[in-house]
């Protein structure tokens, strides 16, 4: 729980640090610099459908399972963009105290900024991203005896390419590495396991095929 605190006092100093910077900064000009026109920037929506699972301590003690997100994006600049939206995974519970059939389901509502290149005549778009979101977990009738629900944070960490076959249609694959913080749905069924070991540790691996379209 120190190590806990000592970063949440690190991100506030860094937030507030950044915040007082950019204050500071004139927004007007660094559109103008980024050549920001908000009457060309085009959004859109698209659908995501994947597979993932928790990694490390968590991993063990659950299955990967599919992931169904919709998410709104926009792209300000030819180099950037960004997005918003919301992801619905189910995660197996891989523990023999528990009957068959029992999961985790995560709610997620997050944001990410991405950043990549168009080539290929424009067709194609490599990008990397990061962002933040949060997440709700919510364990079946019977897996609760062991899994709690729980709110945690994530740093989705991403990388993926889009391909546009028109003006208006692209699809696309990603990657997502997600930090997770906060997460103590597992403690109780660790502990009950090793008393010593209270704080089990994991991330979040997602793989997903997106098509959407942009206006």
């Amino acid at each position: 729980m120190k190590i806990r605190s000592w970063m949440g006092g690190i991100a506030m100093v860094a937030l507030c640090s950044a915040g007082s910077a950019l204050a500071a900064v004139d927004a007007a000009d660094v559109g103008n610099r980024l050549n920001f026109n908000p009457d060309q920037t085009r959004v859109g929506l698209d659908v995501r459908l994947g597979l993932g699972g928790l990694t490390g301590d968590l991993g063990e003690r659950t299955a990967p399972g599919p992931l169904l997100g919709i998410t709104a994006g926009a792209q300000p600049w030819r180099l950037i963009g960004v997005e918003a939206g919301v992801e619905a995974q189910r995660i197996p519970v891989d523990d023999n105290r528990i009957d068959d059939g029992e999961a985790l389901y995560r709610y997620n509502l997050g944001v990410l900024a991405k950043a990549g290149p168009l080539v290929m005549q424009d067709k194609l778009r490599p990008y990397v991203g990061a962002g933040v979101g949060v997440s709700y977990l919510n364990a079946t009738e019977q897996a609760e005896a062991l899994y709690d629900n729980d709110i945690l944070a994530e740093v989705p960490l991403a990388a993926g390419v889009d391909y546009r076959f028109t003006d208006n249609i692209f699809a696309g694959a990603r990657a997502s590495y997600r930090v997770l913080v906060g997460d103590e749905f597992a403690d109780t069924a660790s502990v009950t396991l090793d008393p010593t070991d209270d704080n089990p540790d994991g991330n979040l691996l997602n793989f997903a095929l997106t098509v959407g379209g942009r206006f």
